[in-house]
Order: C-alpha cells, then structure tokens, then sequence
C-alpha cells in the first residue's frame, strides 16, 4: 500500500471525527475485477462508472486496538445473471469495526473445521488487522463492494433473461424460437398413432 494513499490514517492522529473517504468508480472495477457479473458486461479497463462508494467515520483508539463507526454509501454496476444487462447494486451500511494486532486476530485453528470449510462468524467480518501506526482502510471499503454483491443478481424479480436459441433479451422482446426437441425424443417426432 502507498504511503500517499488517501485510506491509510495514522495512529498518532486519532480521534478524528466525521471524517469522508471518496471510492472512485475506477477503483471499485479493480476491486471486482474477475467476478463473472461483472466481466459480463465487458467493460473497458479502468472503468469510472463501475460504482461509487463514500463514507463517513469515527476514528479513534485505545493503547492496542483502533476503532471506525460511521455509514459507506454507494454502489456497485453488475450484470443482472439472467438477462445480462448492466444494472445498479445500492449499498447502504453502518459500519463499526475493530482493528487489531495481527497476533490477536482470530485464525482458523480457533474454531473446529467443518467439511464445508472455516466458519467466519458474523463478529469476525468487522476485525481487520492492522500495524499499531496506522490504519489502512482500503480492505475495509473494498469488502463493502463484494459483499454487496449477489451470486445471482437479478435486474428485477421477474427477468425474463435472454431466449437460449436466438439470444434476444425476452423483457424487451419476442421471438419465434421453438423449444428444442429432447434428442432421446427425436425418434417418435414423425410418429402417427392410429386412432
């Protein structure tokens, strides 16, 4: 992380009240780079209309632990998964978040493993490590963004999304494509029966 970024606050500055942090467009596309609702829009490389994000904290700390309470604000451009056109995940959070020494951090040997994995409990997604100087906000903004995220998004509830034959998005048209023939059926097609 650079020294100049606008996310890292020092320790020695704190308290700071009401303090606004700004996530251009271009940087919320970086941070969700590689999600396929998101590659599917094809858009191009840096993208300032990928989202927005803007948040508003309370900084302070103690002798070992540094603290943020505020709001984040924003959104993020995604394709919805069943018609593939662009559409706008809001974000809206209250935030309040704990950062600690990274020897204090809960790890995965702290909880028994399940087959499915490490648990993270609902506590754990507001802890972020941090060096005892200064505190980089950068993960915490970021996690906003893939959080907000569905693995489905949808446009509206009721998306028609696009026809499987000829490809035309049914919210906006039609088409005279024809259910395909399961091919185990193929053989009876021309078949007449006797009446």
């Amino acid at each position: 992380m650079a020294k100049d970024s606008p996310y890292v606050v020092l320790v020695r500055d704190l308290p700071l009240d009401k303090r606004h942090f700004e996530v251009p467009g271009s940087l919320v596309a970086e941070w969700v780079k590689g999600m396929p609702v998101r590659d599917a829009l094809g858009a191009p490389e840096p993208d300032p209309h990928a989202g927005h994000g803007a948040a508003v904290l309370d900084l302070y700390a103690d002798t070992t632990h540094a603290f943020a309470a505020g709001t984040f604000t924003g959104h993020v451009v995604v394709a919805c998964s069943r018609c593939v056109n662009e559409m706008r995940i809001a974000i809206e959070e209250t935030l309040r978040v704990t950062f600690m020494p990274p020897s204090e951090m809960p790890t995965d040997d702290d909880e028994p493993a399940s087959e499915d994995g490490a648990e993270v409990t609902e506590g754990d997604l507001d802890l972020f490590p941090f060096d005892g100087d200064k505190i980089d906000l950068e993960p915490l903004f970021r996690e906003q963004f893939v959080l907000a995220i569905p693995y489905a998004p949808l446009c509206r509830e009721d998306c028609k999304g696009l026809c499987p034959q000829c490809g035309i998005d049914r919210n906006t048209g039609t088409c005279n494509c024809e259910k395909p023939i399961d091919p185990r059926l193929a053989a009876l097609k021309g078949l007449k029966l006797p009446s």
